[in-house]
């Protein structure tokens, strides 16, 4: 059953694989620039509220991302049901 969801409704301390970036190629070199790449393990760390930006954990680097880019990252849970 997949459970991809977009990366910013991913509960916060849960771990996920990256498995699509939703956008263009100036959208796609950008996250790519951050280290945001499909098959890449992440951590959703804070989010702050409306609007904010949403915190991850990428190898050992804390990233701030904007909820709109948030939003066109889609994610595959590696936890199943977690909570954080």
């Amino acid at each position: 059953m997949k459970n991809d969801i977009p990366l910013i409704d991913l509960p916060i301390s849960v771990e996920a694989e990256i498995v699509e970036l939703r956008g263009g190629r100036g959208f796609q070199s950008r996250l790519r620039s951050l280290g945001l790449v499909e098959g890449q393990q992440i951590k959703k760390l804070s989010r702050a509220g409306l609007g904010g930006p949403v915190i991850v954990l990428i190898n050992r680097t804390q990233v701030a991302i904007g909820c709109g880019m948030a939003s066109r990252i889609i994610v595959r849970s590696s936890g199943g049901d977690q909570r954080g």
